[in-house]
This record gives structure tokens, C-alpha cells and sequence, in this order.
């Protein structure tokens, strides 16, 4: 079968369609990297898949030859009837305009579990994959590309330059993993970065339980905010937390943490311990 992904450029062509830099765009031409997309995110026929940004549709496809049903929201109401066309040959798609961030994903899919697979635009990964966790959909799991940089800080460790809010938040609401790195080359256009592949399964609970997620959440940014402070430091001046230097070294020492350490030494579980004892 000839698929889109080997034709991608002479579909643009086609189309007199010209990748927008406001919208992100950058269109996969590697029939591997559609098909490592599609093995890592797990779909089945007897599940349903949300992908964000399809672009001319060549991811779209793949997704509907494994999936029982595609929902595909694209924002840019140019490439509509661009879609309505180049997918006419699947009956199990459905080609939503709207800004994923404006819209519930579990109301496409009448509240049934999907999994959500997407090339996303790299100028807003970070919000959208957070407003989906945030939004506890019932998502299964998130097979998203991504910049490199940000797949590296989505899984790095405690004490690693790249470990951060980002990080502790997709380990407190997934498993994640770096699935393969994509080069520049395999998109149209190219763009100026290394891409990472990152697969997340969401867990039914978090791995760690806290009396008040708002204040663990509020104790990770401000350890952050400026990340070459001490924990003390760092949480006592942080806007979003109402804690002075006293309140914040004793319940370091009840959690048995230092209070000179930096906020990227600390794991999950730490900030969770520290945030139950000033809860």
C-alpha cells in the first residue's frame, strides 16, 4: 500500500499547502518513525486513538489501521479539507477542527479510554501534554515526538542538569520512557532540532499519595523557580508558597532533608514527604 509518508512533499505540492511556523509544522517523511509511533503507543482495534496536530495525515493512516477509531484535531482549518480528502479511504476517522487546548478529549470519545498519539507542535508541548494530565482525561497513555531537550528533562533523574518541574510531574503522573531519537532530516521542513519519540503510561493512582497535590506541586515550581538556590532559599521566597525559612527548615528535618540541598536533588518521594509535614 502507498502511504502519505511516502509521498508527503508531492501531497503539499498537491495541495499548494506550505507548513506554518505559527502553527508548528513539521510533517514526518520516515515510514519507520510513523511505524515505531504506532508500536510504542500499544493501540489495539479495540481501542481508540486522539491525535493532536495531523497535519497532512500521514501519521493519521498508521493510526487508523491499528486503532479502531481515530480522532484527529487539527487547529489549522486550512489543512481540513486537505485531510477530508487525503483520509477519504478510512471510514474509522473523524476530523475535528479545534485547538486542543480548548477541548476535552474524552468528550469526543463519549468518556470511553483513547490513547493519545501526536507529532506536537514543539512551541507549546509542555502546556498541552500538562493540561491533559492535569485534566486527569481517561487517557491511557501519551506517545508523543518532541523536542530532545524536553524528552530529556520529561525523563531524567534526580541530580541530572535536565531534572526538573517537568520531570516530577510526568513521574507523578505516568511512566515514561524515551522510545528513539529522530533526526532533523525525517520531517518537512526540516526543523532546527533533534527529536526525541516519548511513550507514557498513565497510572490509574499516583505513585506517591499526598494529603494536599496543590501544595506538592506548589513546593516543586518553587524549588525550581530559581534552581541554583537552597531548598530553604528557594521555597521562602517563592511567591506561590506562604512559608518562612523557620517553617520550611523544620519540616526539612522531619523529612530528613538537608536544608542546604537544591530542589534537583530531591526525588518524588521527597517532595512528597515534605509536603504531607507542612500540609
Amino acid at each position: 500500500m502507498a502511504y502519505l509518508v511516502d509521498n508527503t512533499k508531492a501531497v503539499m505540492d498537491r495541495y499548494g499547502f506550505t507548513a506554518s511556523k505559527r502553527f508548528g509544522q513539521n510533517f514526518i517523511k520516515e515510514r519507520s518513525v510513523l511505524e515505531d509511533i504506532v508500536k510504542a503507543s500499544g493501540l489495539t482495534k479495540d481501542e481508540s486513538a486522539v491525535e493532536i496536530g495531523p497535519g497532512v495525515g500521514v501519521l493519521t493512516e498508521f493510526l487508523a489501521e491499528a486503532a479502531g477509531k481515530v480522532y484527529a484535531v487539527e487547529v489549522d482549518k486550512k489543512l481540513i479539507p486537505i485531510l477530508q480528502d487525503t483520509l477519504s479511504g478510512y471510514d474509522n476517522i473523524e476530523i475535528i477542527n479545534q485547538d486542543i487546548m480548548k477541548t476535552d478529549p474524552a468528550s469526543l470519545t463519549g468518556g470511553r479510554p483513547f490513547r493519545i498519539v501526536a507529532n506536537l507542535p514543539y512551541y507549546i508541548t509542555t502546556p498541552i501534554i500538562m493540561s491533559l494530565l492535569e485534566a486527569r482525561v481517561p487517557c491511557r497513555s501519551l506517545t508523543v515526538m518532541v523536542q530532545k531537550e524536553v524528552g530529556e528533562r520529561m525523563t531524567a533523574s534526580p541530580g541530572n542538569k535536565n531534572y526538573g518541574a517537568l520531570t516530577l510531574a510526568v513521574e507523578y503522573y505516568t511512566r515514561a520512557k524515551v522510545v528513539r531519537k529522530v533526526s532533523s532530516g525525517c520531517f518537512i521542513p526540516a526543523p532546527k532540532v533533534y527529536s526525541v519519540v516519548v511513550h507514557m503510561d498513565v497510572y490509574d493512582t499516583p505513585p506517591v499519595k499526598v494529603k494536599d497535590e496543590k501544595l506538592l506541586f506548589a513546593l516543586i515550581r518553587g524549588a525550581f523557580n530559581q534552581r541554583r538556590k537552597t531548598l530553604v532559599n528557594a521555597l521562602s521566597g517563592y511567591a506561590g508558597l506562604d512559608l518562612t525559612k523557620d517553617e520550611i527548615t523544620k519540616a526539612c528535618a522531619g523529612a530528613g532533608i538537608k536544608p542546604t540541598v537544591r530542589g534537583e536533588e530531591l526525588s518524588l518521594t521527597d517532595f512528597a514527604v515534605l509536603a504531607d509535614i507542612l500540609a
